[in-house]
């Protein structure tokens, strides 16, 4: 990795913390969150002669599957945390490992050192990858993987089950395109995207996992959901 990726990644597992403290401190006005991803529809009401609108967001369905674990979990079992999501297959020969890498450098940002032991945030993000070859990434293929990474269990589940539930979800709700490789390790493509998710299961962003400077800016958007996330209690905040 030569200096000018480094420091990018340096940026992007410490920009989180930055972040959210520099906009706790930043006017409501001066905030831009990340935007919102496909429309399912527009509720037009008249009240006193005012028409408003009210655009309906697209809400990931919750897909349930079987993690590294061997415990079956569902989409929205995770409750009032951003998602990190990807796709990937334990057997892959090129993109996996390095994008697996850096999703684990991002999982250690969000954390800190308890009597001397590093410990992961789990309050604040979690990560999950979907594998797209699940009739090979069996529960002990996908807990080696993880192993191998180093990764937290409880903070990031790497998912088996069914694979056109698997599919069907990468493209109708996370609008990913997949394709099989029917066991060619070679023939399977895939994104090497990874989506940020909010806390209400709303996708808020796509960005390429491969790529440091974008890594960082996911760490600056995770921020500002974060922000997003205490969003009752905003005011107070900056009234003080």
């Amino acid at each position: 990795m030569n200096k000018k990726a480094a420091f990018a990644l340096t940026i992007a597992i410490i920009l989180p913390v930055l972040c959210y403290y520099a906009v706790k401190w930043t006017s409501e006005e001066a905030i831009v969150m990340p935007r919102r991803y496909f429309m399912d529809s527009v509720i037009t009401k008249t009240i006193d002669g005012k028409t408003t609108t009210d655009t309906i967001w697209h809400k990931t369905e919750n897909i349930t599957l079987v993690n590294q674990l061997g415990d079956t979990v569902s989409l929205y079992d995770i409750q009032n945390k951003v998602i990190v999501a990807d796709f990937f297959f334990t057997r892959c020969p090129s993109i996996c490992p390095t994008l697996t890498r850096n999703m684990e450098k991002m999982q250690q940002s969000f954390s800190h050192y308890n009597e001397g032991r590093r410990v992961i945030d789990s309050s604040i993000v979690h990560f999950v990858s979907f594998s797209i070859d699940p009739e090979r990434d069996t529960v002990p293929a996908l807990k080696k993987y993880a192993d191998r990474f180093g990764i937290d269990h409880d903070n990031w589940w790497m998912l088996t089950g069914p694979k056109k539930k698997i599919y069907d979800f990468a493209l109708n709700e996370v609008k990913l395109g997949m394709v099989d490789g029917e066991g060619v390790d070679t023939s399977f493509i895939h994104s090497q995207k990874i989506v940020l998710i909010d806390k209400d299961h709303i996708v808020r962003g796509y960005y390429n996992g491969l790529d440091t400077l974008e890594l960082s800016v996911l760490a600056r958007d995770i921020a500002l959901l974060m922000l997003e996330k205490d969003k009752s209690k905003k005011r107070n905040l900056f009234r003080k």
